[in-house]
This record gives structure tokens, C-alpha cells and sequence, in this order.
């Protein structure tokens, strides 16, 4: 159990959070709502003693609920909703109910807490995030504009990004072999992705001006595919890499584990887990999209990741390959951090006579290269 004068649960909707306050025996004390206008909080959770510990689910709007929580120098702690919901298990789903078995959770030591960044972090985590939600937007427009291209089987003479600035003047050129109208709604659709582009380039620099090299940041580097940016968004929604007590715990994290279903002896896995953290998710899978654009480089053709996606692909299909050059990135860059040692090939794949401490013990590497 807790040990604390009281132990607090909210609630929190759009325009008030109801909280619930039990005693040092875990008795109800009392049940208030507040409305959602600025201070309110803090000056509700002010008459209790500093550092009385609060929970608070993981909603969209918790962000300036945890400052004022601090604020007023209380303790924040953030409930993984789906699992305290079940652990709840109440029948019946209301206000009160959910308030007051945040609370019973807390008082018994039992709450499903998850990390809180800093407010610091919290902040710089908005620019890579963005920059992410941007990239997929122009990756929509780019996928549009093939589309409408491939409608009207025409096409540029590379296998390059026809949207590279040396191929602008003949994908110009291409659309006036359009219909009136589809090539008016190609040509605003290029404008958008120029736009999409400048914007996320402006990103990039305040990404880079703004925060500064960690040690961290330059370990995760030394991982095969994540470039300065890409090093960033995984730091940064990282945290801490001791919050994980091993690796698989990190990659489903990650959301790059398949979803298992076993009964009577046989397992079924089907696609990666959606209940994640999307943005490195995100980060890892693009990452190991870097090494499949890359893998016909001299430079990259020796590397593990390469001969990994390869031998996988030819089994199983470049979709998943994708996802599992991005576990293997994932397993990585949890080694690196939690033993604080750079990337090194895994020894099974070092030349002879040069093998070398890796991101992955030697069992793990050699059982992820036979699987």
C-alpha cells in the first residue's frame, strides 16, 4: 500500500475533471469537480500536503492537468487507461466509479503507471512530432500524384524520386499529357508538396538548433540507419532506457512485435501490435527504410541489416522485412543504451580474427540471425 495522508484519483474530460480524495485508511474523504479553466486545479490540490500523489489517466489533455498537479506540489503519476480499466473491473462505467478506482489503485500500490516526461521534454518532443506528421502528409501527396500518373500510364524515365528537384522540369513536362482538370489538380498538389517540404526543412533546422547533442543521442546514432533527426525522435521519446527491463519489453513498446494468439499448443502471429508508441514505431520502420534505399551502396552491402532484410524478404516479403530490419534497429539501440557502448556488427558476422563487443549478446544475435 501507499503510505500518505490521502491518495487522489482523477477523472479528467474535456471541460472538468472529477476527483476523488480517500483517507491514510483508504476511506472516501471526499469527491469534487472541477471545471477546466486555468489555476483551477492548482488551487483545488493546493490544500493538500506537498507531495500527495495523484492519477490521472492517460487523456488527450493531460499535458496542463500533470503542470498544474506539480504546481500545486502534488505528485503526478500517469495510469495506463486500458490496463487500470481492468484491473478496475467495474461493471459499470461512470464518473465516480472511474475516479475512485484510480484512487483504490493508488492506495494499494497497485496503479499501472507509466512515465511522465518532463516539461521540458514535452515541449521539444512537438517539433520532431510535427516534422513526423508532416512527412506522412507528404508521402500521401507524393502517393496521389503516382497514382494519377499511373491512371494515364505515364511515367518518368528513372527509378529515382521523381520529385527530386533535377526531375521537376520533366515531371512538368509529364503532366501536360493530362486532362485539363487532373493536371490542374496535379500541379496544385506539387505546390502542397513543396510546401510540406519547406516546412518540415524549417523543422529540421529548429530541430537541430534547438536540441543540442546528448551522449544518448550520439550512441543511437552509431545504429545502422537512424540519421541525426531520426536519433532525436528516438531519444527524445525514449526517456529513460531503464524504464525497460529487457529488450523484448522495448520492442513492444515500440510496437514492432507481432501480435500473438495461442491456445491448445498453437500460436498464430499476425501484424505488429497497434497499442504503442506510434512515433518510434514510426522512427524505427523508417529507419530500416533508409537501409533498404541504401543496401546497394558498397558501403552498406556488408553490413547485418542488409543481409538481414535480404534473406527475410526472399522468405517473407519486403513488408515483412521492413518490420523486422526495424526490430533488429529497435533490439539495437536498446543494447547500446542500456550498456552505453556504440553499435558494433554482431561477432557471427564480423570478419574473422576482428570480432568485437556488440549491441547484442552473442546468444541474441546468433538466435535472431537463425530465426
Amino acid at each position: 500500500m501507499l503510505h500518505s495522508d490521502h491518495t487522489i484519483g482523477c477523472d479528467a474530460h474535456k471541460h472538468f475533471s472529477l476527483f476523488v480524495v480517500l483517507g491514510g485508511s483508504g476511506d472516501l474523504v471526499q469527491r469534487t469537480r472541477v471545471g477546466h479553466v486555468p489555476g483551477a486545479i492548482g488551487a483545488f490540490l493546493s490544500q493538500f500536503p506537498q507531495g500527495t500523489p495523484v492519477a490521472l489517466e492517460t487523456v488527450g489533455n493531460w499535458y496542463w492537468i500533470v503542470d498544474e498537479i506539480e504546481e500545486a506540489g502534488c505528485i503526478p503519476l500517469l495510469a495506463h487507461a486500458a490496463k487500470a480499466k481492468v484491473m478496475m473491473g467495474n461493471v459499470h462505467k461512470t464518473d465516480k466509479l472511474d475516479a475512485q478506482g484510480l484512487a483504490t489503485l493508488l492506495y494499494l500500490g497497485k496503479l499501472p503507471s507509466v512515465w511522465i516526461p518532463p516539461a521540458e521534454v514535452r515541449d521539444e518532443r512537438e517539433l520532431p512530432r510535427t516534422r513526423m506528421t508532416f512527412a506522412k502528409h507528404r508521402t500521401m501527396v507524393k502517393n496521389r500524384i503516382h497514382s494519377t500518373l499511373a491512371k494515364y500510364a505515364l511515367s518518368l524515365d528513372t527509378a529515382s524520386d521523381i520529385f527530386a528537384p533535377k526531375w521537376r522540369p520533366e515531371l512538368e513536362a509529364t503532366l501536360q499529357q493530362l486532362p485539363d482538370e487532373t493536371g490542374r489538380c496535379v500541379l496544385q498538389q506539387l505546390q502542397i508538396l513543396d510546401a510540406l517540404t519547406d516546412h518540415i526543412k524549417q523543422l529540421e533546422d529548429r530541430i537541430l538548433d534547438r536540441i543540442q547533442t546528448t551522449p544518448t543521442i550520439q550512441l543511437v546514432q552509431t545504429v545502422p540507419g537512424p540519421a541525426k533527426v531520426l536519433a532525436i525522435v528516438i531519444d527524445r521519446e525514449v526517456g529513460s532506457i531503464d524504464r525497460f527491463s529487457a529488450d523484448k519489453h522495448f520492442t513492444s513498446y515500440c510496437g514492432l512485435v507481432p501480435k500473438l494468439s495461442a491456445s491448445a499448443g498453437r500460436a498464430h502471429y499476425g501484424r505488429m501490435v497497434k497499442q504503442c508508441n506510434t512515433y518510434l514505431k514510426w522512427a524505427f520502420i523508417e529507419a530500416a527504410n533508409v537501409i533498404v534505399a541504401h543496401r546497394d551502396h558498397p558501403n552498406w552491402r556488408r553490413k547485418y541489416v542488409v543481409h538481414l532484410y535480404e534473406s527475410t524478404r526472399r522468405r517473407k516479403g519486403h513488408s515483412v522485412a521492413v518490420g523486422a530490419t526495424a526490430r533488429y534497429l529497435a533490439e539495437s539501440t536498446y543494447w547500446v543504451l542500456k550498456k552505453s557502448e556504440p553499435y558494433r556488427e554482431p561477432p557471427h558476422w564480423a570478419p574473422a580474427g576482428k570480432r568485437a563487443p556488440v549491441s547484442l549478446s552473442q546468444e541474441q544475435a546468433r538466435a535472431q540471425h537463425g530465426s
